[in-house]
């Protein structure tokens, strides 16, 4: 009897031992009973009935790295189903574009389960179907794009190709949030040429950036010597005009202080003599002055009109000797 006991406390034991499920934050699992959806279990403290109700397993693809680096993927049984943003990380795959060019390209994927009954219950493997979905759009819209257009439009791609997956996998349960392609990668042959053609059009900038610069130095330096020729022009004018005004002011001056004088001395010979003789005499002398004054001027001559000149001289000594 004791013993029977015993059994019964142990079976009990372990019917609430397999009957406990802890569901963790963010996690939830599936529960039949009899083989038929009974109920989704949130997360907290939750308790099935063994042997009638049991969570249902489902199948998820992971991908793995092995010791040598190469990843594999490899597919797990799951009861509990992780609610959170999942990040899927694709392998390296072949597209041909429009102008049949095969590029090599990678993505991300970001999804997230909203409806646990349908993820489990519409689809098989999950990750695997997104998987090939994500593959063969890719390819599609790939191959309507050539090369520099799809090696320039990732944003586009990624737009559509996240519309495209967010519609069909509404179905299976997932939100897609996002796609992001990691790496474009042309063979290496268009590599090459690329590089090239990159080469060839970085020169032929560079060299209309420099013919520009030339030209605008040119037309920079011409219109920097015209208007240094036109303030020069302007300078010497200004200079010229106040050259001549200082000659016929100094003319002027000149010739004011001339009548001056000439009127003193009229003034002072008007009552003694004959002032104009005077003026004639100083003039002549003045002249004859000038002509004998040169360096190599070695001969000494008589003016025709000496007579007339020593006529004017007496009658200059005379009217001092009458001022005397």
């Amino acid at each position: 009897m004791f013993t029977l006991s015993i059994i019964l406390i142990v079976l009990a034991l372990v019917f609430v031992a397999k009957g406990v499920i802890i569901v963790q934050q963010a996690e939830v699992v599936i529960v039949e009973r009899l083989g038929k959806f009974d109920r989704v279990l949130q997360s907290g403290f939750n308790f099935i009935i063994p042997i009638i109700e049991a969570p249902r397993a489902i199948d998820w693809k992971v991908t793995q790295k092995g010791f040598d680096g190469t990843t594999y993927a490899i597919i797990q049984k799951r009861t509990k189903i992780d609610l959170r943003e999942a990040v899927y990380d694709f392998p390296r795959q072949n597209v041909i574009t429009k102008d049949n060019v095969s590029i090599s390209i990678n993505a991300l994927l970001y999804f997230q389960i909203v409806d646990p009954k349908s993820a489990v219950y519409e689809i098989q493997n999950l990750p695997d179907a997104i998987e090939k979905l994500t593959q063969t759009n890719l390819r599609n819209l790939v191959g309507q794009l050539d090369l520099d257009e799809s090696l320039v439009s990732r944003d586009k791609i990624n737009h559509e190709l996240r519309a495209i997956l967010d519609d069909a996998t509404n179905k299976w349960g997932v939100k897609v949030n996002r796609v992001e392609l990691q790496d474009i990668i042309p063979p290496s042959d268009i590599q090459s040429a690329m590089e090239k053609q990159m080469k060839a059009e970085r020169d032929r900038r560079a060299a209309i950036l420099e013919a520009e610069g030339l030209k605008k130095s040119a037309v920079l330096k011409a219109e920097g010597e015209k208007e240094a020729a036109i303030n020069r022009a302007e300078g010497e004018k200004q200079a010229n005009i106040l050259k001549a005004e200082g000659i016929a002011q100094a003319r002027i001056l000149e010739a004011d202080g001339e009548k001056e004088a000439i009127r003193r001395i009229i003034d002072a010979l008007a009552d003694k003599g004959q002032p104009d003789k005077y003026l004639i005499a100083m003039k002549y002398l003045e002249t004859m002055k000038t002509i004998t004054s040169g360096k190599d001027n070695k001969i000494v001559y008589m003016p025709y009109e000496a007579t007339g000149i020593l006529s004017s001289v007496d009658g200059i000594k005379q009217m001092f000797d009458s001022a005397k």
